[in-house]
């Protein structure tokens, strides 16, 4: 059988399709032959085979055992059972006799282990304890008695999958102590390799996953447990931050498996993992951190000031390959390690013993705390780091997306240069506020005047200073004007220097310098913007100092006040136009220069809006839209940005709008022909979502011949096309264009044809309805459409159809699933019910849904989906549909039965999915009027909530409470409710509180929906009758109507 599988494996990894397909047919079809798993386990050891085949073997017995060992691996499970006990027991000892190399040495390769490693996690994650009690004893006593590093690595590997994949929470806290034990005698145990040492720190890391995953409910324990494992730990990881790396091997040496070269590799791997181990604890438990923070941030600190001239001649000199792990995923370059200790130092910069002990140097500093001695060396620290490596010069110069990605944050390298901007920004400026600005100002005081510092240094330093100006433009700060004054020479001096990268970063500082600021520096903010119109129209200019002048521009835009950026308007449209016409904007590799020029021009375009429909700002906007169609972010930029123009433009008057109207659907309408003929449909995906924005944003009545120039193309995709990126935006344009110009659209008809407006639509909703080419997705706003048309065109025109229409809607909502396909639905008939509530229950009790009566089933899924509506409109839309329908007090909505309350099962367990599936949530019956009586609870609860005071939230990050510790609290980063404003992501949602559209702020506070729903409670506590339902309530819905009720 042997060599029927391996013939099968090599044909599985055929490039011709029929072959491959054929051969993993063939092999799925012996998942059934006791003997299969045998034959591929035999396979693995044998070193005569290939290497890949040996791995893709063991790969096969990992698909064989989640499909046929247990109904424990859910999904995966086929239904079969196919070993028995006794020929599982000898697969789970093959399998770990080559996981830890106890197999004869016949399965020595790493990789062959490694995959074994998979396979016996795998089983032990729905095997042990019970049918695999041995396995865990067996796996401690390699750690703590075999002298072989390929046993002890084979087990290493094998606790590395078990943690992290392997074992439940309650499996894991079973054989917690053991295993740290054992972790700890292979990590401390100088007679190990260093690697297979830091090996064993990482699975000890690991083990940090589990608990945080259970420290929510069982906190008292975790910690008690981590407060006695991490005992022997902690002198350990001191100790071994304080060893001091061995000589550095040159670049021939380095690839060298043994000797000096091997040494330098484990050990910088075992320094980085104890760092991430420590990094972690600061995560789940930083309380354990406090008593040895100082000791680590000054161990942390001497070894970054020891490895400064070891990294400048690896990296910032030469051009050493960094970023390197071993085949287990283990880092060891030296560029990780100070990336790592960087964050280490940031961390614990927050520690209050930390805090303390450097607070009383600043208040003791005679010049100010902007000179004291720590704040300097930290700062001297940063920049020497920050500096551009060779192999980021190099690249850069080649790809300017590459410099832009850093720019814009984008980048997913962690490098020491990023690292250093997070310490300064996270470690200092959210405590000092400006103080670190101005020490960085004596600091490149210090930089500039000494007449042998590097390119490199000067603009590692001003990067420092655009990483603190970024966070300040963020939060709303300013730095005073003298500091500002302090930079512009260092800026002045820069924009001359010979290094294009150093006269790049000073227009980026410029830019920021500018927003910062304030109104003192408006005069030379413009000369900057000057100068970088200047920089982006020279075609002889780098390309890199150029695209930095791009960004720039957008800063300084926002900085200067519109009347001195008007004028600049022309000049500014001209070079960015010069610059993209030197450019190969078909390369998708260019995309995240697009995003910046579209921000760019977006800016630009909204200095004065008229500039949309009287220069060539929105042909440069299509033109980049049009190269760019496929690129997620683009898009979404672009329709942003054009709904802020056409926002913008509307706001001036009728006239303009239809101005832009007339400059804009030309290139609308031919991008529909030309993403046809080139099946570009990302192309024709965007020019709806512009053409709907363009008819939602634009005033009414639209311009003439708006709905003639559009409809046809709008028309033809509606009645084709099945993509849910097409179909949506298409069917929101036309809704616009029926709700802001409905007389011309109900007086149009399709010259092709001859069918008018309502035919044409009614055949269009009929499609999206009903159609098995149209899914969900696609058809999430042809509820919208349909209500929109039956309040437009009514009854009248509609004759009819009307009801047939309404027939189909409520058939299509029976089968609905999608989120926002229901809500577009139900609103058809929620907007109905606000005018006509009587009509609307007659019409859905006569209408037959698959057997059932129509009102049944359209109001149970109506009051199930009610909470999850989004957006304000649907909201208050819906709530005064519910109370109309209330009032009505009609016995057959009384007697409808819907899902009521979840039924609480109290089992003590964690609910994993396959317990889910077994025991499903069950909910109460209760009768419809009750459960809209509880859904309007829940709105005026939702509408009447204080909402997210963003300014209090910004003043939370100015305020010196965070001198108290409190960002050293025993708190996981991943703990639910807790607003941690240290984060980054944090000010993003800061600044999207505002926002309608924000997904946080879909249920925010609602004046006008809330004192609704209060002088409706009002009027029907006042019934007699309303005494029953409101003691039908639970508790909660009680104390919560009479909370806010008052």
């Amino acid at each position: 059988m042997e060599q029927e599988v391996i013939q099968l494996l090599q044909s599985t990894q055929a490039r011709e399709d029929n072959t491959r397909k054929s051969a993993e047919l063939n092999l799925l079809r012996l998942y059934t032959n006791p003997e299969l798993p045998f034959a591929l386990l035999s396979i693995s050891t044998h070193n005569d085979v290939a290497e890949h085949i040996r791995q893709a073997a063991l790969l096969t017995v990992n698909r064989v055992v989640l499909a046929t060992w247990s109904p424990k691996f859910d999904d995966d499970f086929k239904g079969r059972i196919v070993l028995d006990e006794e020929a599982k027991a000898k697969v789970r000892h093959q399998v770990l006799a080559i996981s830890t190399g106890d197999d004869g040495g016949q399965g020595g390769n790493r990789k062959v282990r490694n995959a074994a490693s998979l396979v016996a996690s795998k089983i032990a994650g729905v095997d042990f304890p019970d049918s695999w009690p041995d396995l865990l004893p067996q796996l401690l006593r390699i750690l703590s008695g075999s002298t072989s590093d390929l046993q002890v690595h084979g087990a290493l590997r094998v606790l590395t999958d078990l943690v992290e994949s392997g074992f439940s929470e309650e499996q894991f806290f079973a054989v917690a102590r053991d295993l740290v034990t054992g972790l700890h005698n292979v990590a401390t145990n100088m007679q190990r390799k260093p690697i297979l040492r830091a090996l064993a720190i990482s699975v000890f890391r690991a083990c940090f996953d589990t608990l945080e995953i259970v420290m929510e409910d069982h906190k008292a324990a975790v910690k008690a447990f981590l407060d006695q494992a991490l005992q022997g730990w902690m002198a350990f990881f001191i100790d071994t931050l304080k060893i001091r790396l061995p000589p550095t091997p040159s670049e021939d040496e380095e690839k060298q498996e043994e000797g000096a070269p091997s040494q330098w590799r484990g050990l910088i791997a075992l320094k980085l993992q104890v760092v991430k181990t420590l990094v972690k604890i600061r995560g789940v438990f930083p309380a354990i951190l406090t008593p040895h923070s100082v000791v680590l941030f000054q161990t942390a600190w001497e070894e970054l000031s020891q490895l400064r001239p070891v990294y400048h001649e690896l990296f910032i000199n030469d051009e050493r390959q960094g970023r390197l792990e071993d085949a287990d995923g283990l880092p060891y370059t030296l560029d990780f390690l100070v990336s790592d200790e960087i964050d280490l130092m940031e961390n614990l910069l927050k520690a209050p013993p930390v805090k303390a002990e450097l607070h009383g140097q600043l208040k003791q500093a005679s010049d100010g705390p902007q000179s004291v001695g720590w704040l300097q060396e930290i700062l001297h620290l940063a920049v020497s780091y920050a500096q551009i490596t060779t192999e980021e010069e190099g690249l850069w110069e080649i790809d300017v997306n590459l410099f832009l990605s850093e720019e814009t944050a984008l980048t997913a390298n962690y490098t020491p240069r990023v690292a250093c901007g997070a310490l300064i920004v996270s470690g200092l400026v959210e405590w000092l506020k400006e103080v670190p600005v101005e020490a960085l100002l004596v600091t490149c005081k210090g930089l500039f005047a000494e007449p042998n510092t590097s390119w490199k240094a000067k603009e590692a330093a001003l990067f420092i200073l655009n990483q603190m100006l970024r966070d300040f433009t963020e939060l709303d700060r300013k730095i005073s004007s003298d500091t500002a004054l302090g930079f512009e020479e260092f800026i002045d001096q820069s924009q001359q220097d010979s290094s294009v990268y150093l006269r790049a970063r000073a227009f980026a500082v410029a830019g920021l310098l500018a927003r910062t600021a304030g109104e003192s520096y408006t005069q030379k903010a413009t000369a900057y913007l000057n100068a970088a119109i200047q920089t982006l129209a020279a075609a002889e200019a780098p390309d890199l100092l150029r695209v930095s002048c791009i960004r720039a521009v957008q800063d300084l835009i926002e900085a200067l006040p519109t009347i001195l950026t008007k004028p600049l308007q022309t000049p500014l449209i001209e070079s960015v136009s010069s610059y993209m016409s030197s450019q190969d904007l078909n390369d998708p590799e260019v995309d995240d220069l697009k995003v910046s020029l579209i921000e760019t021009l977006r800016d630009v375009i909204m200095v004065d809006v008229t500039c949309a429909y009287t220069s060539p700002a929105v042909d440069l906007l299509f033109t980049l839209a049009s190269h760019g169609a496929a690129n997620f972010q683009i898009s979404l930029l672009v329709t942003e940005t054009f709904e802020s123009i056409v926002s913008s433009v509307t706001e001036l008057g009728h006239e303009p709008y239809v101005s832009l109207c007339g400059k804009t659907i030309p290139s609308l309408t031919g991008a529909f022909d030309v993403g046809s003929m080139t099946q570009e449909s990302a192309l024709t995906n965007l020019a709806a979502e512009l053409v709907s924005a363009l008819a939602e944003y634009g005033s009414a009545p639209l311009p003439d011949g708006f709905v003639a120039a559009v409809m046809p193309k709008l028309n033809r995709v509606l009645l084709e096309s099945s993509d849910p990126e097409l179909v949506r935006p298409s069917t929101l344009a036309v809704k616009h264009m029926l709700s802001h110009g409905t007389s011309q659209f109900l007086g149009w008809n399709d010259p092709a044809t001859g069918k008018n407006a309502v035919e044409i639509t009614l055949i269009i909703i009929d499609r999206l309805l009903n159609s098995s080419l149209v899914d969900d997705n696609a058809a999430a706003e042809v509820g919208g459409l349909a209500a929109e048309l039956v309040e437009r065109a009514g009854g009248e025109k509609l004759g009819p159809f009307l009801l047939q229409l309404l027939r189909a809607v409520a058939l299509r909502l029976a089968t609905a699933e999608k989120a926002q396909f229901i809500q577009s639905l139900i609103l058809v008939f929620a907007r109905l019910s606000i005018s006509s509530p009587q009509d609307v229950v007659d019409f859905l009790s006569q209408v037959d849904i698959h057997g059932e009566n129509g009102l049944n089933v359209v109001l149970a899924k109506w009051l199930e989906n009610s909470v999850n509506f989004a957006g304000y409109e649907a909201i208050r839309q819906n709530v005064v549909a519910l109370s109309k329908l209330y009032s009505l007090e009609d016995p057959r909505i009384g007697q409808i039965g819907v899902k009521g309350d979840l039924i609480v099962q109290e089992s003590g367990r964690i609910k994993t999915r396959s317990r889910a599936k077994a025991q499903p949530d069950q909910w109460t019956t209760i009768p419809a009027n009750l459960k809209i009586l509880k859904v309007l609870v829940e709105e005026l609860t939702s509408a009447s909530a204080n909402s997210f005071n963003p300014s209090a939230a910004a003043a939370a990050l100015d305020s010196e409470g965070s001198e108290d510790g409190d960002e050293w609290e025993d708190v996981g980063a991943g703990s639910t409710g807790v607003l941690d404003l240290g984060l980054g992501m944090t000010k993003q949602e800061l600044m999207a509180y505002d926002e309608e559209g924000s997904p946080t702020n879909s249920r925010q506070r609602d004046d006008e929906t809330s004192d609704y729903l209060m002088g409706w409670f009002r009027e029907q506590a006042q019934k007699p009758e309303f005494g029953e339902m409101f003691n039908a309530l639970n508790p909660e819905e009680k104390d919560r109507l009479q909370r806010v009720g008052g």
